[in-house]
């Protein structure tokens, strides 16, 4: 358990949340929302999304890379088909022989071999691997945060559209109001002030109604971005805060647990082992290098006939190279690599730290969720309480028009708060399930999961 971990069960609004280790993170953990459009939504992301596409073309790069790095531990067979016209002159006496120009073809094969005494090609293979190992994990980052990212966008969405349907009926209610208001001032019942305060309101409301049609369409806009659409050829599906569940049982996880399967932490682990490796190869080439070969081949004067005529001949090598002085080049070349690695662990230990940070910061905002969700709920059903007295004693006449305003707007600010409060409950689930990796790498769970009453 991490440490200052929320309490064990946290209710709010007629819905628990609960942290229990016996509960683990489903690889399509939105799901748990029990939402179809919202599921369908994420699997056409993950289908189509451009980052994504990007993100596994790099990983089969690197895979090729890998292969290709293989090929160091295998001779190296080559072959060569040449030929040339020339001219000689050489002397067997006083006198120069000048024979003539003539043709000379040559076809040779090679083969070639460099143990790998010291282990540089070893290590330079370890490294490649390395690499690979680190674009496996970006690409699952990338699925994760794509996910999270098109859960939390559809959530955010509709809570958008829940507060501007409140803010609908609030504008339609001040309009009711101000007709109401304008009766009592033509009977002199009340100043014409009561008009213009509630017409000041209403330019208000209108204004927040802009804003919340702009959010939506900054939320729609977005969806399409990371469904891989442009915005004029996507319809975001009308998901509802009522369609959405809200996951009760939630994963308990050790920090252990947490730093074996966030990606961003093996990604730093798979960097920090290609820095090792890199050591390694700075310290082999401090060593000599061995390479062995041979040759076999066929000179002749006439290409055609150059696999039945012709001289023969064949040769084999063995070499031995390495520097003697180099200003110190190699040997600062390896320190340097020694530095690069412990940058790389002070990354890693960086990253890890950063990841139980974030997970503790989830645990802990959806206890506050919970808190101010119950608060919210109990401000609403009191502003409620207060607008049906103060409208009774309106009507029975001890109570001011002003009085009834306020009580209106405070019912009113109650909605939007509730409303927001639902909405932040579910995005920091959302994060807690991106925090904790996404549960890549857990198998999907049955089809028919019994369904979770929706939020209310």
């Amino acid at each position: 358990m991490l440490r200052a971990a929320p309490p064990a069960a946290m209710p709010a609004d007629g819905r628990t949340q609960r942290f229990d280790r016996r509960t683990d993170v489903a690889p399509d953990w939105w799901k748990q929302f029990h939402c179809a459009a919202l599921d369908s939504l994420v699997r056409e992301g993950l289908a189509n999304s451009p980052s994504l596409k990007a993100a596994r073309a790099t990983l089969q790069e690197a895979q090729d890379n890998l292969r290709a790095g293989y090929g160091v531990f295998f001779p190296q067979i080559g072959a060569s088909l040449g030929a040339t016209r020339e001219s000689s002159v050489f002397f067997l006496g006083p006198n120069p022989i000048r024979p003539g120009p003539f043709n000379l073809a040559t076809l040779q094969a090679a083969v070639t071999y460099t143990p790998d005494l010291f282990g540089a090609e070893r290590r330079t293979v370890e490294s490649l691997g390395a690499q690979v190992d680190a674009q496996r994990y970006a690409l699952i980052a990338a699925r994760v945060t794509l996910a999270g990212n098109i859960v939390n966008t559809a959530i955010a969405r509709a809570g958008y559209a829940a507060q501007r349907d409140a803010q609908r009926r609030i504008i339609a209610e001040q309009r009711e109001q101000i007709d109401i208001a304008r009766v009592q001032v033509r009977a002199g019942t009340a100043p014409y002030s009561s008009v213009v305060a509630i017409q000041s309101q209403l330019a208000a409301s209108r204004a927040t109604l802009a804003a919340l049609d702009q959010r939506l369409d900054q939320t729609g806009h977005l969806l399409a971005q990371l469904v891989g659409k442009a915005p004029g050829a996507f319809s975001a599906p009308p998901i509802a805060l009522r369609d959405l569940a809200l996951p009760e049982a939630l994963p308990d996880s050790l920090p252990s647990r947490v730093a074996r399967h966030r990606p961003d932490i093996l990604i730093a682990e798979a960097q920090l082992h290609a820095a090792s490796a890199g050591i390694g190869i700075a310290t082999a080439n401090l060593f000599p290098d061995l390479t062995l070969g041979g040759a076999v081949g066929r000179d002749t004067t006439a290409i055609a006939s150059i696999l039945h005529n012709g001289y023969r001949f064949w040769s084999l090598q063995a070499s031995l190279a390495g520097s003697l002085f180099s200003g110190g080049t190699q040997w600062y070349q390896r320190k340097a690599a020694i530095d690069a690695y412990d940058a790389a662990l002070a990354t890693y230990d960086q990253t890890v730290l950063a990841g139980l940070s974030q997970v503790a910061d989830t645990m802990r905002a959806l206890d506050h969720d919970a808190q101010a969700l119950r608060a919210q709920a109990d401000a609403r059903v009191s502003a409620s309480e207060t607008l049906h007295l103060v409208q009774a004693n309106f009507t029975a006449g001890t109570a001011s028009y002003l009085e009834l305003l306020t009580a209106d707007a405070l019912v009113r600010q109650a909605d939007l708060g509730y409303l927001g409060a639902v909405a932040q409950r579910l995005q920091d689930t959302v994060a807690f399930y991106a925090a904790l990796g996404g549960g890549w790498w857990n198998p999907a769970p049955p089809a028919s999961a019994p369904r979770k009453s929706p939020v209310r």
